[in-house]
């Protein structure tokens, strides 16, 4: 079974109660079950991690680089500024598909802006935590492309 690892940056663990009119009403648990779920029904072992520093986060796509293992990511403000975050994601060595539950380009315009969007392999907004179902099923479908190549 293939490890994904979802990664979640600011504010993320405060779902459920950060701006339930834009984020809704699940919890950061609700997500993580979730995603752990969609992976087992998609043959992958999905690891969910989420930290307000990024630091951290920069650590661990070097793990997932290193590891050759697909990435989910929800870089929250992350997404808009952070060209660190952006050179470590360059250096991916397996799918990285970028995730945001609202749609960024719908919203404030700061947040039109992605320095993640251009190493990804593909990016899914604005359908809630189903853009975690979604990108979870783009990377079993790039695995499975991988795999029959």
């Amino acid at each position: 079974m293939r490890t994904v690892l979802v990664l979640n940056g600011p504010n993320l663990r405060r779902l459920g109660t950060r701006e339930p009119d834009v984020y809704g009403a699940e919890t950061f648990d609700d997500l993580a079950a979730l995603c752990r779920e969609t992976g087992r029904g998609l043959g992958l072992d999905v690891e969910v991690r989420q930290t307000d520093d990024e630091a951290e986060m920069v650590g661990w796509v070097h793990e997932a680089a290193d590891g050759r293992v697909p990435v989910v990511l929800n870089p929250a403000a992350f997404t808009h500024y952070s060209y660190a975050l952006r050179d470590a994601l360059a250096q991916r060595t397996a799918p990285l598909i970028e995730v945001h539950i609202s749609n960024p380009a719908a919203r404030e315009e700061f947040r039109h802006t992605t320095v993640v969007a251009g190493v990804a392999t593909g990016t899914i907004a604005g359908f809630g935590l189903r853009s975690y179902v979604l990108a979870l099923h783009a990377v079993a479908g790039l695995l499975a492309d991988e795999d029959g190549a």
